[in-house]
């Protein structure tokens, strides 16, 4: 059994992640900081599912890890714009 943690954005990421998932969570740091977005109270949450690594980021975005392709893959929360049906008369 492994156990999660939780850790700063900006702060060293867990050395248990796979070289590919760490890449991510710096790509996804570098982004946030190039659109100026604060995260001083933002953390990423780890947890292990099957063995494997799902980092979350308190914003909803999620990186999964597939080890069959030493892939990691980063899903971001879209915020969507209500349309004229999505309105309340």
């Amino acid at each position: 059994m492994q156990l999660g943690t939780r850790w700063a954005v900006g702060a060293e990421a867990p050395s248990t992640l796979p070289e590919v998932v760490g890449y991510a969570v710096k790509t996804v740091e570098e982004e946030l900081v190039a659109t100026d977005v604060d995260t001083a109270d933002w953390r990423w949450t780890l947890t292990w599912l099957e063995g494997k690594p799902v980092v979350e980021l308190d914003d909803g975005t999620v990186i999964r890890f597939n080890p069959t392709e030493d892939s990691a893959t980063i899903t971001q929360p879209v915020a969507q714009e209500p349309d004229e049906f999505d309105l309340e008369p």
